[in-house]
């Protein structure tokens, strides 16, 4: 009975993952962010209680990555699809390259599934860290005030369409570069704790610290500060973590 607890917990995680699509295609970017998050906290439990009930196996771990391309691979992508919606103006097809997040988050997970050199850090931009980029995104204030519709409000207006098309240019520049970021080769420190001793945490323990502050800041919006912040302290502080 047991065996089936993580596998149980892992199609939660897939439940959050269909949840949270749904209301990001319909513009519901802040419910959206909240089973998003549900979703990671789904999908660090499945793998803590397989091992900590001892029932780990490759029929997990291949489930786990079919539900984290849910969650965190189709979820952004089709937040970037929406976010694209002005450049239908230029060509009805560019919104569609929202979904290169969903490939290379397909790319992502099936490279670490099979990297060995990826078991206490990250070699790339995880696809939680990704998604969590693009939720936060989405809520930034311009994207989801008036229950999601500024941003729609905003192309009807004249005055407002050349500010929205480059707004729109910069978000598709983003959707390359993440998915850049998902593949990439550059070392991204773990989250883990394997104890509590400042010395051998205090990267760690600074990210936390800096993120909570941008979360109070900035509130779900933050979430795109905190990917950043992430990203910048793999990068430069990589020998201390």
């Amino acid at each position: 009975m047991k065996k089936h607890i993580p596998n149980t917990i892992t199609l939660c995680n897939q439940m959050c993952g269909i949840i949270a699509a749904i209301f990001a295609y319909e513009y519901d970017f802040r419910i959206a962010l909240l089973f998003v998050v549900l979703g990671a906290l789904f999908d660090f439990c499945d793998g803590s209680s397989a091992r900590l009930l001892k029932v780990q196996s490759p029929m997990g771990k291949e489930l786990d990555s079919l539900a984290d391309i849910i969650t965190f691979g189709l979820v952004p992508g089709i937040v970037a699809f929406r976010l694209l919606t002005p450049l239908t103006s230029v060509c009805q097809y560019i919104p569609y390259l929202g979904f290169l997040i969903t490939l290379f988050s397909a790319l992502r997970l099936a490279k670490f599934n099979i990297d060995t050199r990826q078991t206490t850090s990250f070699l790339g931009l995880a696809t939680p860290a990704n998604a969590l980029f693009w939720l936060g995104l989405a809520n930034l204030p311009i994207f989801n005030d008036v229950g999601g519709f500024l941003l729609i409000l905003f192309c009807s207006m004249q005055e407002n369409a050349d500010y929205i098309l480059l707004i729109s240019w910069v978000i598709l520049a983003l959707v390359l570069l993440t998915s850049w970021f998902l593949v990439s080769e550059i070392p991204m420190f773990s989250l883990k704790f394997h104890n509590l001793k400042l010395k051998d945490n205090w990267v760690r323990f600074l990210f936390l610290a800096l993120s909570l502050i941008l979360l109070i800041i900035f509130h779900e919006g933050g979430l795109v500060f905190v990917i950043i912040l992430y990203i910048i302290m793999s990068i430069t502080l990589r020998k201390w973590c």
